[in-house]
C-alpha cells in the first residue's frame, strides 16, 4: 500500500515538473490541466468496506452500511471502515425468544444454544439432548430448558471424572436391614434377606419383622364352617408360610386379593354366613388376609370388585415414613385417616391401608337384638334394630389399633333413605366378637342419605338404625276404648236380633249372627287383653284368640258373598248347609291358627302388644288369608252386581224378590268395603312407616265395626225395623196396661164408702 502511494506521488511530482501550471489532483493533457480520477486510477484507494467518490482535484471515501469511520467522510490517510456491532449498540430487531448474532456488516436473529427453530415457525423450541447418549452408564439424563443434567442413578455416586460408581449400602449403613436380616449388596442396590420366621413381605429393601401364621390355622374351624372359608384359610396360610421361609413359591399380592374377593363373593352369594360364629370367622379371615396381602401389592392403589365384595388398598414405600391424609372409597363407604396413624410407632419401610365392603352381609335379628344389652332403656321400650348400610372392614399396617392416637373417619351411604325422627335414630357400631357394639364409635353427623362415624379403633363397621315404637297417645287410646265399647253394645244387639227375630230367619241371618259373634268375642278380647304383655303365656293366648276370631269374621264375610252369588246367579238356590258354613267359618281359621302356632309359636305376642309378630313375616299368617278373601269377594260381588243389573233389565222380572236381593247386595258390598277394606288398609300399620292420619282413620273405622254392622243390617233393614217397632209397641202397651190396671184399682177403691168403727168411730181405708 505504501509503495502504491509512493509511485502515485512520484508520478504527480514528475507530471508537475513537466507542467508547472497544473495543481495537485490535476494532470496536464493537451497542454491543459485535467482532473485526475483517483477512484479509477486506484480502485482500492479507500480500502475494504468503503466506496470512493471523486472530486475536482481530490476524492473522499464513505463506509458501507454496517460499518463506520471517524470522520464520516475520509481518505485513506485519515481513516478506515470498522464493522458496527448491532447486537452491542442495540440497533438490531429480533423477536423476544431469538437472540442477536453479529456478522461483518450486519447481524442475524437465531435461537439460543440448546434451542432450535420450531417447525411451525412459532419461535424456538427446546432441544432434548437426552434423546442422544449424552450421559454415561449408571446415570440418568434430565433435560432442562436450553440444556441438560446428568445425575447418577440411585445406588451410584459421582466420581471426580464425572463417572458413576456403585455405592455399597451394606458397608456404608450397617443398620439398613436391621438385626433380623442379612444385607446383600448388588450393583446399584441391595437386598435384605430375612432370617427364618421374619419377613418384609417381598419389599427387599425394607426391614424384616417377625410374623406368625397362627391366625390361619385350621384348628379354629368348627363343623359349621363353610368349605369355601376353610379353603381360603388354607391358601392364606400356605402363602404366609412361604413368606416366612422365602422359598419363592408364593402367589403375588394381586392373586391373593383376587382369591379373597372370589371366596367372599361365593360365601355371601350362597348365604352361608348365617350365625355369629361364622360371621366372626369370616371377618377375621378378611382382616388378617388384608394384613398379609397389602404389603405385597405393587401399585400405590389397588381396587378389586366382585358381585358382593369391593376392596381398595393403598400402599406406600420409602426410606422415610409418609405423611398427610389417606382416603379410600368403596361403592358404599369412605375411609379417611392420616398416614401417621397408619404407620404407628415403627416404620419398617412400607405401610398400607385397606377398606373392604360387603354387599349382602345381613346380620340376623338375634345379633342385632344384643345391642339392647348395652342399652337397657331400649330393651324396656321394645326398640328394634336393623342395619342401614353395608358392612365394611378397615385395616391398616399399624398393629396397635385398639386405641388409636387419632380417630379415623368413616362415611356410610344408607341402604334406605330415611331421615332421623322421633321413631328413627342412627348409631355407629362395630363387630365385637359375636355382636354389634357402639363402644369407641361416635356419630359425627347424619342425614337421610349418609352417616359419618368417628372411631378410636379399627374393625368391621356399619350404621345401625334404631326403630323406636310410636307411643300411643291418650286421645288414640280413649278413642279405641270408646269405639270398642260402643261396638260391643251394638254387636250384642245384633246377636239378639239375628237370634230371636223370627221374621228375618234364614241363611243370611245365620251368617250375620256368626259374623257378629266372631267380632263380639274378638273386640272383647282385644279390649281386655291386647296390652297384657307382662305375662308371656297369657299374651300368646290373647294373640291366638284374636287371630282366630278375626279370621273367622272374614270367613263369614266370604260365606255371605257365596250366598249372594247363589241367590242371584244360581236361580235363587239360597240354601247353604249349616255344617258347611261352620266348617268354613270356624274350621278354616282353626286350621290356620294351629299350623301357625306349630310352625312359629313365638310369633304370638310381642313386647308391645298381644298380636302377631313381624319376625319371619309371621303377620302374613293373618294378612294372606285376608287378602285372598278380599280378592274372592271382590270377584263375587262384581259378578253379583252385573247379574243383578241383567235381571232388572229383563222383561218380566220378579220385582219383589229382586228388590230384596238388591237390598241384600248393597248392604253386603257396603259391609265388605268397610270391614274388609279397613283391615287391608290397616295391615300396613304393623310396619314402621305410618302416618298419624292413617293411624287415626284405621283406629276409628276398626273400633266402630260393630256399630256399622248394626246400622247396615238392623237399622237400615225394614223387617228388622218393623220388629223393633212391634217390640217397642208391646213394651209400651204392657206399660200402659199396667198403668191402666193400677189406675182402675186405685179409682175403684176410692169410690167405696168409708166404714166406721162402731167402737172408735175411725174410717178404714
Amino acid at each position: 500500500m505504501e509503495l502504491k502511494w509512493t509511485l502515485l506521488l512520484l508520478g504527480l511530482f514528475l507530471e508537475s515538473r513537466e507542467s508547472h501550471t497544473c495543481g495537485i489532483g490535476f494532470k496536464s493533457e493537451n497542454k491543459s490541466c485535467v482532473d485526475t480520477d483517483e477512484c479509477v486510477m486506484d480502485p482500492g484507494v479507500c480500502g475494504n468496506h468503503a466506496q470512493c467518490f471523486n472530486t475536482p482535484g481530490s476524492y473522499y471515501c464513505t463506509c458501507d452500511e454496517g460499518f463506520q469511520s471517524t470522520p464520516p467522510n475520509f481518505t485513506q490517510t485519515t481513516g478506515q471502515c470498522l464493522d458496527i456491532n448491532e447486537c452491542l449498540v442495540g440497533t438490531y430487531e429480533c423477536s423476544a425468544d431469538l437472540e442477536c448474532v453479529n456478522t461483518i456488516g450486519s447481524f442475524n436473529c437465531s435461537c439460543p444454544k440448546g434451542y432450535k427453530t420450531s417447525r411451525l415457525d412459532a419461535g424456538c423450541e427446546d432441544v432434548d439432548e437426552c434423546l442422544s447418549s449424552v450421559c454415561g452408564v449408571h446415570s440418568s439424563c434430565f433435560n432442562t430448558a436450553g440444556g441438560f443434567l446428568c445425575t447418577c442413578s440411585p445406588g451410584f455416586v459421582e466420581h471426580e471424572n464425572s463417572t458413576c460408581a456403585d455405592i455399597d449400602e451394606c458397608k456404608d449403613n450397617l443398620d439398613i436391614c436391621g438385626t433380623n436380616a442379612q444385607c446383600r449388596n448388588k450393583v446399584g442396590s441391595y437386598n435384605c434377606e430375612c432370617h427364618q420366621g421374619y419377613s418384609n413381605y417381598g419389599n427387599n429393601q425394607s426391614k424384616c419383622i417377625e410374623m406368625s401364621c397362627d391366625q390361619f390355622k385350621a384348628e379354629s374351624d368348627v363343623e359349621s364352617t363353610p368349605e369355601t372359608l376353610k379353603h381360603l384359610r388354607a391358601l392364606l396360610r400356605s402363602s404366609c408360610e412361604s413368606l416366612r421361609t422365602a422359598n419363592g413359591s408364593r402367589k403375588t399380592g394381586e392373586q391373593l386379593l383376587e382369591n379373597v374377593c372370589t371366596s367372599s363373593n361365593e360365601l355371601l352369594s350362597e348365604g352361608k354366613i348365617a350365625d355369629g360364629e361364622t360371621l366372626n370367622q369370616f371377618l377375621d379371615v378378611v382382616e388378617n388376609s388384608m394384613r398379609l396381602i397389602g404389603p405385597q401389592l405393587k401399585d400405590p392403589v389397588t381396587r378389586m370388585e366382585t358381585h358382593n365384595t369391593f376392596a381398595e388398598v393403598a400402599v406406600m414405600r420409602g426410606q422415610t415414613p409418609p405423611s398427610g391424609r389417606v382416603t379410600l372409597r368403596t361403592d358404599s363407604a369412605l375411609f379417611s385417616t392420616s398416614w401417621e396413624t397408619v404407620v404407628g410407632k415403627s416404620y419398617p419401610g412400607f405401610v398400607f391401608a385397606a377398606l373392604v365392603s360387603y354387599k349382602d352381609l345381613n346380620s340376623s335379628r338375634d345379633l342385632l337384638h344384643k345391642m339392647s344389652r348395652e342399652r337397657p332403656d331400649d330393651e324396656e321400650r321394645s326398640v328394634t334394630y336393623q342395619l342401614n348400610s353395608k358392612v365394611v372392614t378397615a385395616v391398616v399396617s399399624n398393629a396397635e389399633t385398639k386405641q388409636l392416637s387419632e380417630p379415623v373417619m368413616l362415611v356410610f351411604t344408607h341402604e334406605e333413605e330415611r331421615a332421623e325422627s322421633k321413631g328413627v335414630a342412627y348409631s355407629c357400631v362395630y363387630w365385637d366378637e359375636g355382636a354389634w357394639s357402639g363402644r369407641g364409635c361416635e356419630r359425627a353427623w347424619s342425614n337421610s342419605t349418609h352417616t359419618a362415624c368417628s372411631c378410636s379403633h379399627l374393625s368391621s363397621f356399619a350404621v345401625l338404625m334404631a326403630l323406636y315404637p310410636v307411643q300411643d297417645t291418650f286421645e288414640l287410646v280413649l278413642m279405641t276404648h270408646l269405639g270398642l265399647a260402643l261396638s260391643l253394645v251394638c254387636l250384642f244387639l245384633c246377636i239378639l236380633t239375628f237370634k230371636f227375630c223370627r221374621s228375618i230367619q234364614g241363611t243370611r241371618t245365620s251368617i250375620h249372627l256368626h259374623l257378629s259373634i266372631s267380632l263380639f268375642i274378638a273386640d272383647l278380647v282385644f279390649l281386655c287383653g291386647i296390652s297384657s304383655t307382662h305375662n308371656q303365656v297369657a299374651c300368646g293366648i290373647v294373640a291366638g284368640l284374636l287371630h282366630f276370631f278375626f279370621l273367622s269374621a272374614f270367613c263369614w264375610m266370604l260365606l255371605e258373598g257365596v250366598q249372594l252369588y247363589r241367590m242371584v246367579v244360581m236361580v235363587f238356590h239360597t240354601t247353604l248347609k249349616h255344617l258347611y258354613m261352620y266348617l268354613v267359618g270356624y274350621g278354616v281359621p282353626l286350621v290356620i291358627v294351629i299350623i301357625s302356632a306349630i310352625s312359629f309359636p313365638a310369633g304370638y305376642g310381642t313386647k308391645r302388644h298381644c298380636w302377631l309378630s313381624l319376625d319371619q313375616n309371621f303377620i302374613w299368617s293373618f294378612l294372606a288369608p285376608v287378602c285372598i278373601i278380599v280378592v274372592l269377594n271382590s270377584f263375587v260381588f262384581t259378578i253379583t252386581v252385573w247379574k243383578l243389573a241383567e235381571k232388572f233389565s229383563s222383561l218380566n222380572p220378579d220385582l219383589s224378590k229382586l228388590r230384596n236381593i238388591k237390598g241384600f247386595t248393597v248392604t253386603a258390598v257396603a259391609q265388605f268395603c268397610i270391614l274388609g277394606g279397613t283391615w287391608v288398609f290397616g295391615s300396613f300399620l304393623f310396619y314402621e312407616k305410618v302416618t298419624q292420619v292413617a293411624l287415626y282413620l284405621f283406629t276409628i273405622l276398626n273400633s266402630l265395626q260393630g256399630v256399622i254392622i248394626f246400622i247396615m243390617h238392623c237399622l237400615l233393614s225394614k223387617p228388622v225395623r218393623d220388629e223393633y217397632y212391634k217390640l217397642i209397641s208391646r213394651i209400651c202397651s204392657l206399660k200402659e196396661k199396667k198403668y191402666s190396671e193400677f189406675s182402675t184399682n186405685h179409682s175403684s177403691n176410692s169410690q167405696q164408702p168409708l166404714r166406721s168403727n162402731p167402737t172408735t168411730g175411725e174410717s178404714k181405708i
